[in-house]
């Protein structure tokens, strides 16, 4: 494996975790086990990843056990919207104090489960077990299933103890949670031709933009887990004939466990970008095996395209060279960005995930352009120096990463659950394309600055600047011309 001394600075335990590509080979980089200590992981624990994955379900009741930290830490983390109900936007707590962490929390977990069925009254109630639920011993598993025949409503312990694992964990907490409520009702059929949607949770409404297309080729979408799913629609999903996994981190796992339980296969997609929404479309109708279905979907297709093609050709003229940082939760989103990014002139220049296993490694590998730094596990230091020494452009992220790019003077796009916009389907990779143009060409770069060295030296937009701006670019920025920056720390320094 080449040395990456050239380009992070880093400690020696991590140094298998990033990987230099070269020669169009891939390598055997180190992933998917937990974090090393001191190295200060970006990664959520096994808790977060159980809620971020369930609680989109928009009419359930979603109930932490467990300090009141935990429950405000992953309060309304997904953008994830809902068409009907709103019951997942409120999170509940049982609040536990020393005394019952002394005493235990049994009493107290059984009383708020009554009283939160007297006030609202749902159909489900998730309860997730925390750090603490775990150490001092409370049973989850018979205080739930005491209250499902007490109160009549299914009452589903998600075991997600923080300190047992890593986010994947949480995730599989949350697909066996879910295997508690598929195949309990008899789905209505209206089509001969059913799909769920797996590993999409509608963040921004990306849901309410995909399911139109699958509507249009005749087929019905039972249900998306879990964005904007209720506990029905949830319950009747064993009616598919197929599973579209986009998040294939998350929902693999259930899917998995359909086509053993139900016999019903699943497929791996991606809902992004003008090539994998071709592939999306044309791969379901494949199965389905309708030459009706199939003219639809070509239809759908160039039709689609051809409309937001003139615009995106636009785009991409301003776009075209400039170099992007990729570092996302789960491989598949990551993949699908190369992708969206390829598509817009733009070249990946770093590109990493918090979960991603060795087969999502070498898929990526072979989808990137030698010279690319490839990473699992990455922490704030890594990435800073990353940045710097590949000369991103952009950085693509969650919200944890945002600032640490812009005090890098580097330009920034949300592409995880904060996001109040639309990125999938045709509309959704138009705004996406949008949103990379009015951050990477803002003029706010050419006074702010980078601490990249020559990282808009180059630009066209520092070319076009007349004299006169100029020298209010320098009156502004003061003596930060004259600064030097240390990329790990982000300090300034004065030059000798």
């Amino acid at each position: 494996m080449p040395d990456i001394t050239s380009v992070v600075n880093t400690l020696d335990e991590r140094k298998p975790y990033i990987e230099l590509k070269q020669a169009n080979k891939a390598g055997e980089l180190s992933c998917d086990s937990t974090s090393i200590a001191g190295s200060m992981s970006q990664r959520a624990c096994v808790y977060s990843g159980a809620r971020v994955a369930l609680n989109p379900v928009t009419d359930a009741v979603h109930l932490v056990h467990g300090p009141i930290g935990c429950a405000s830490y992953t309060w309304d983390i997904r953008g994830s919207l809902s068409s009907d109900k709103e019951t997942f936007r409120t999170s509940f707590s049982t609040d536990m104090k020393e005394l019952d962490v002394i005493f235990g929390g049994e009493k107290k977990l059984s009383k708020s489960i009554d009283e939160l069925v007297e006030l609202y009254n749902p159909p489900v109630i998730f309860v997730y077990s925390t750090c603490i639920v775990g150490i001092i011993g409370d049973d989850l598993e018979a205080i739930c299933k005491e209250a499902t025949e007490r109160v009549g409503i299914p009452v589903i312990p998600v075991k997600s103890e923080g300190f047992k694992g890593t986010k994947s964990d949480g995730y599989k907490a949350a697909c066996h949670a879910l295997m508690e409520l598929v195949g309990t009702k008899e789905p209505e059929i209206t089509s001969e031709y059913r799909i769920n949607i797996l590993g999409d949770y509608n963040v921004a409404g990306d849901v309410w933009l995909v399911k139109p297309l699958f509507e249009k080729m005749g087929i019905q979408v039972i249900t998306s887990m879990t964005g904007d799913a209720t506990a029905d629609s949830i319950s009747k999903a064993h009616g598919a004939q197929l599973n579209l996994v986009q998040c294939s981190g998350s929902m693999t796992y259930l899917a998995k466990w359909m086509n053993k339980e139900f016999g019903i296969p699943f497929r791996k997609v991606s809902y992004f970008g003008i090539e994998d929404l071709a592939i999306a479309l044309r791969t379901t109708a494949e199965f389905f095996g309708s030459e009706e279905m199939m003219n639809i979907a070509e239809e759908i297709i160039e039709q689609e395209t051809n409309r937001i093609m003139p615009e995106i050709q636009e785009i991409r003229s301003r776009l075209e060279g400039k170099t992007a940082a990729i570092y996302m939760g789960g491989a598949a989103k990551a993949l699908t960005l190369i992708k969206g990014f390829r598509e817009l002139g733009m070249e990946v220049v770093i590109i990493g995930t918090q979960t991603g296993k060795r087969d999502d490694y070498k898929q990526i590998s072979y989808q990137v352009k030698d010279g690319t730094v490839i990473v699992d596990d990455a922490n704030p230091l890594e990435l800073a120096d990353l940045i710097v020494n590949q000369k991103a452009d952009l950085m693509v992220a969650g919200v944890k990463e945002r600032f640490l790019a812009y005090k890098l003077g580097v330009s920034f796009c949300d592409f995880n659950h904060d996001r109040t916009i639309e990125f999938e389907g045709y509309d959704g990779f138009l705004n996406f394309a949008r949103e990379l143009d009015t951050s990477v060409n803002s003029p706010v770069w050419k006074y702010v600055g980078s601490k990249i060295e020559g990282a808009y030296s180059e630009s066209s937009g520092a070319d076009c600047e007349t004299e006169d701006e100029t020298k209010t670019s320098n009156k502004i920025t003061g003596e930060r011309s004259m600064q030097k920056i240390d990329p790990i720390t982000l300090q300034q320094e004065p030059v000798a």
